[in-house]
């Protein structure tokens, strides 16, 4: 009976550690479309991560990553929806790694822009006394798709004048 409560006590809190994980990548991607940038922030390591987004950039502390989204994400123009889903995650310890599939939809209107784009995040996580953190966070471009809205609401994308 104690070898069953055992075993059942290590199920439970696996369970319990991918909940927390996949909590964690949901407050990330919340945070990118509110643009709550120490939400952002505290959802990875203090001091060196490994952060690869492509042609976004790469950064190895958070605050680099922050001074990026600022720029280029933090005005009242750009509407962003972060949709992550089909998490796959293992534990290993204080260790994880995540595998997301992310559908992304910004809006300029600014520029009447509209930008949709495909891929995966390869994430690897560790256990902190704050709870899990990202310690390493790669984005694989699968696809990508900018439209200019204006024309499409003038008709010259049809031919029409």
């Amino acid at each position: 009976m104690t070898e069953q409560l055992s075993t059942l006590e290590k199920r439970i809190a696996l369970l319990e550690d991918i909940e927390a994980i996949k909590q964690l990548k949901y407050r990330y991607l919340r945070a990118c479309d509110n643009k709550e940038g120490e939400v952002l922030r505290d959802c990875f390591v203090a001091g060196s991560v490994e952060i690869d987004y492509g042609r976004i950039g790469k950064f190895s502390r958070r605050e680099e990553l922050m001074e990026v989204f600022e720029r280029l994400a933090c005005h009242d123009h750009i509407i962003e929806l972060h949709h992550g889903h089909n998490p796959s995650i293992t534990v290993s310890g204080d260790i994880a790694q995540g595998i997301w599939s992310l559908y992304y939809h910004q809006i300029n209107s600014q520029d009447s822009s509209a930008t949709q784009l495909g891929g995966q995040y390869n994430d690897e996580y560790c256990r902190t006394d704050e709870g899990w953190r990202i310690i390493s966070s790669c984005f694989v471009l699968h696809s990508s798709q900018a439209l200019n809205y204006s024309e499409m609401a003038t008709g010259s994308l049809s031919g029409r004048s």
